[in-house]
C-alpha cells in the first residue's frame, strides 16, 4: 500500500466532514483536478484505507436526552447540599430517597455531552461522596403532563 500524501489526506478530511459531497466540490477545496480526487478515493477504497461510508442517525440528539443520578452526600441534611442541583438549568426534580443513596436527580439535557458535563460537575462537588448514572432510553407512562 502506497503512504499517504497531502493530497490523499486532505481528501480524506473532506470526505470525514461530508462524505455525500460532490467530487467536484473535494476536488475545488484540495485544488486538483475531478478526476484525480476519483482516482485517489477509488485507489483508497481498493487499498482499504478507506473502508466504507456509514450514515449516523442522531434522533436522540434531537430530542435530547434525560437522566437520573442517584447521589449520596455527605452533608448531615439533604437540604444543605440542593444548592449544587438548583445551579443547574437542566435539573427539573431533585427528591430525597431512602436507601444508599440520599437523592435522586431527574435531568433532562440538550446532548449526551451536556449530560456528561452536568454529571462531571456534580462529580466535582467536595460534598458530593457517590453519583450513580441511570439514562432513560425508553417512557412508557408518563402521567404528569
Amino acid at each position: 500500500m502506497d503512504k499517504l500524501d497531502k493530497f490523499d489526506n486532505a481528501i480524506i478530511a473532506e470526505l470525514r466532514q461530508n462524505a455525500r459531497q460532490s467530487i467536484s466540490h473535494i476536488a475545488d477545496a484540495v485544488s486538483l483536478s475531478r478526476s484525480a480526487v476519483s482516482e485517489r478515493i477509488k485507489k483508497m477504497e481498493h487499498n482499504g484505507v478507506i473502508r466504507g461510508y456509514q450514515v449516523l442517525l442522531s434522533e436522540s440528539q434531537k430530542e435530547g436526552v434525560s437522566a437520573y443520578f442517584e447521589i449520596q452526600h455527605q452533608c448531615p441534611r439533604c437540604a444543605d447540599v440542593v444548592h449544587v442541583f438548583q445551579n443547574i438549568p437542566e435539573v427539573v426534580t431533585c427528591r430525597g430517597i431512602t436507601g444508599d443513596m440520599d437523592l435522586l436527580v431527574y435531568v433532562q439535557a440538550s446532548s449526551m455531552r451536556r449530560l456528561h458535563e452536568i454529571r462531571e460537575y456534580i462529580d466535582a462537588q467536595t460534598d458530593i461522596i457517590k453519583i450513580k448514572t441511570h439514562v432513560v432510553l425508553s417512557e412508557w407512562i408518563d402521567n404528569q403532563g
